[in-house]
């Protein structure tokens, strides 16, 4: 089972999901990207979707912005 939660942009995961897209698509589930890399730069929140060396996505939040994010529950393994 996935959450959807919101949460401010210093709180995001690797492995969190972030939608990036205009949802009016008929499979609105294509524009949510998996995060790869959260860093703190200048102030700021950069979150990193993709391949972090190649073609990757980025997002610049200020930390307490808030976001939704799909969050799959940690595996107990």
């Amino acid at each position: 089972m996935t959450n959807r939660i919101t949460l401010i942009a210093s709180e995001v995961r690797v492995n969190d999901h972030i939608y990036n897209g205009t949802g009016t698509n008929a499979h609105p589930t294509f524009a949510w990207e998996t995060v790869s890399k959260v860093r703190s730069e200048d102030g700021l929140i950069l979150l990193i979707t993709g391949n972090i060396k190649g073609i990757h996505g980025e997002f610049w939040l200020e930390p307490d912005e808030q976001i939704v994010v799909m969050r799959y529950p940690e595996s107990n393994e």
